[in-house]
């Protein structure tokens, strides 16, 4: 099972996690893309998804109805399906042979109410239904980079479309240096959210080091609260930008729209060692 699977693009690595017996990550072009424990899918080894998973925990009790842009190893609708008894997925993957091995040597089958179209992340959002989602995750990566195109104003629209009208957003991005591009995703969230709120590792949010920003937004309102106090106390000891904060953080950074030049940060060779 540990090695090298041809994928529809490219090739990904299955390591096996010395310290956990049924840990496994889920690598591409020498990037960690997904950590799943076969299980305890309520392990999560990655700290921007320990961040994800706090905002969930904070989400109204009961099942959830959730989309999911961007699949990996499903990591979050195995957490959410042992969490939230009763909640269906849909997953939004590109690389059909990627869902095959993921179904085949990571026993996706094990994961109930869980369904995958195999498309781009717009052209697969496309597909979804009016208002039936409670929670959309947008965790998608070419490589090391976010596409732009699901960064645009237009895209965040059509997310809108699919949420039910107190329905959450989460997004997963990475930047570094003066966090550019984060401000920029950042301004085009709040240009179609009302209540949009930050996380990240103190580090990362002052731009002093590359990594994952945790990006949570509502039309309706998010409990900022009781995130900022779960956050800080994480091993993580996250950061929780919001409201006034989150205004001087974007710093009137423009949103980006279809078409426009922007450039998705990549990472220093040196953060993936």
């Amino acid at each position: 099972m540990p090695g090298s699977y041809p994928v529809t693009f490219g090739e990904v690595e299955l390591l096996r996690d010395l310290d956990r017996q049924d840990g496994w990550v889920l690598s591409k072009d020498g990037v960690p893309q997904s950590y799943i424990d076969l299980q305890d899918p309520t392990f999560l080894e990655f700290e921007y998804v320990r961040l994800m998973a706090d905002v969930i925990d904070l989400l109204p009790d009961g099942p959830l109805s959730c989309v999911h842009v961007g699949g990996g190893a499903c990591t979050i609708p195995r957490y959410v399906s042992a969490t939230r008894s009763g909640s269906r997925h849909i997953v939004i993957e590109p690389d059909g042979l990627l869902v095959n091995l993921v179904r085949e040597q990571l026993d996706l089958r094990s994961v109930p109410r869980l369904k995958v179209i195999v498309a781009g992340g717009r052209e697969g959002t496309a597909k979804v239904w009016d208002e039936t989602a409670d929670l959309v995750v947008l965790d998608a990566f070419t490589g090391a980079t976010m596409p732009v195109e699901l960064a645009t104003t237009e895209y965040m629209g059509d997310i809108a479309r699919i949420l039910r009208p107190d329905g959450t957003l989460l997004i997963n991005l990475a930047d570094g240096k003066g966090l550019a591009f984060a401000k920029r995703l950042l301004a085009t969230v709040t240009g179609t959210f009302r209540h949009v709120a930050l996380l990240a590792e103190p580090g990362i949010m002052r731009g002093r080091r590359f990594g994952n920003l945790i990006v949570a937004a509502s039309r309706t309102g998010l409990p900022v609260d009781l995130l900022t106090r779960r956050a800080a106390g994480g091993l993580t000891q996250a950061r929780c930008v919001y409201g006034e904060a989150l205004t001087n953080f974007i710093a009137g950074a423009a949103p980006i729209q279809d078409g426009d030049p922007v450039m998705a940060p990549v990472p220093p060779p040196a953060v993936f060692g």
